[in-house]
């Protein structure tokens, strides 16, 4: 073989063999974003949606109704309810479809969506940032172990959504205070529609939820409460002009406490007929049929701040 052989097949080979190391380099640099994001995805048992921190003009369904998300083994699960959160799924939530880390990026295959894909960002130990590009609209999630997930955090910064987890909330025991127009009330539902408009009813306690006359209705607003991250005040703007304020306690996820705040009384009110919000958004009473039937999305909240008065 001449010399102009040897040059040529050299030169030959070590462009195979350097265009081969590229294609290698970039297999291995896929795999180990896959693999990575992966192992951030399932290093937490919950992944709280922030959804007061959402960015953009779009909307990616399935986790506008989520409170939180898990990814376990290519199966994608929510808890679309705060009632129940902790038990249900054994505190994963349900099913709702299934999840792939292709490429270091997070691909959402849900039962009734469809097709979702992210950019994930980790911003912190615990939190991430999933973008979808189609919609234009970023998430933020703060991951949680089941064994300290953040209960408080939950239902406060939700509360409105959990007040609309039950089609009635009856009112169990009045403790102290002075008599005043609000101990006729027994009754409360706070609709799923929207964040404002609430139903009270003086019905005999131990009704079926289904023959309660909702005989008064009005607005309603929650606000924070300054230096307190456990407590809000609840007021209640009846259409008729009467103007109720309470403190509002969550004592578990069945139970409120509502401390009336001019009177000095105490009222507890237990959730009747709790609603099940599905894959969907569809609202599913556990025990008779649900007379609303919301595809429930969750919007952003800004509350105004109070002082709290005593």
């Amino acid at each position: 073989m001449n010399l102009t052989k040897l040059l040529f097949t050299a030169f030959i080979t070590g462009m195979f063999f350097t265009a081969c190391t590229v294609v290698y380099d970039d297999i291995d640099h896929e795999l180990e974003a896959e693999i990575y994001l992966e192992s951030t995805l399932s290093e937490y048992d919950l992944w709280y949606v922030d959804y007061h921190r959402t960015t953009g003009a779009g909307d990616v369904p399935f986790l506008s109704r989520a409170f939180t998300i898990s990814f376990r083994n290519g199966i994608l699960y929510a808890n679309n309810n705060i009632v129940d959160i902790g038990r249900t799924g054994n505190g994963l939530g349900i099913s709702v479809g299934s999840y792939n880390t292709y490429q270091g990026i997070l691909g959402t295959n849900h039962d009734l969506d469809g097709f979702h894909d992210f950019e994930v960002t980790q911003l912190s130990v615990n939190e991430i940032r999933i973008y979808n590009y189609r919609e234009n609209v970023s998430y933020y999630l703060i991951g949680y172990h089941k064994n300290n997930f953040d209960y408080d955090k939950l239902f406060y910064e939700n509360i409105e959504y959990f007040l609309q987890e039950f089609r009635a909330w009856e009112k169990i025991a009045t403790t102290g205070g002075t008599p005043n127009a609000f101990d006729a009330e027994n009754y409360l539902q706070f609709t799923p529609e929207n964040t404002s408009t609430f139903y009270s009813s003086k019905d005999t306690i131990g009704i079926e939820v289904g023959g309660i006359d909702w005989s008064y209705v009005g607005g309603y607003e929650v606000f924070d409460v300054r230096g307190y991250e456990d407590l809000k005040i609840l007021t209640l703007n009846y259409d008729a002009g009467d103007v109720e304020e309470f403190e509002l306690s969550v004592l578990d996820d069945e139970t409120i406490s509502l401390y009336h705040i001019n009177s000095k009384t105490t009222y507890e009110f237990f959730g009747r007929g709790f609603i099940q919000y599905l894959k969907g958004g569809k609202a599913l009473e556990t025990t008779v049929p649900a007379v609303r039937n919301s595809n429930r999305k969750r919007v952003k909240i800004a509350r105004k701040l109070k002082s709290k008065r005593n």
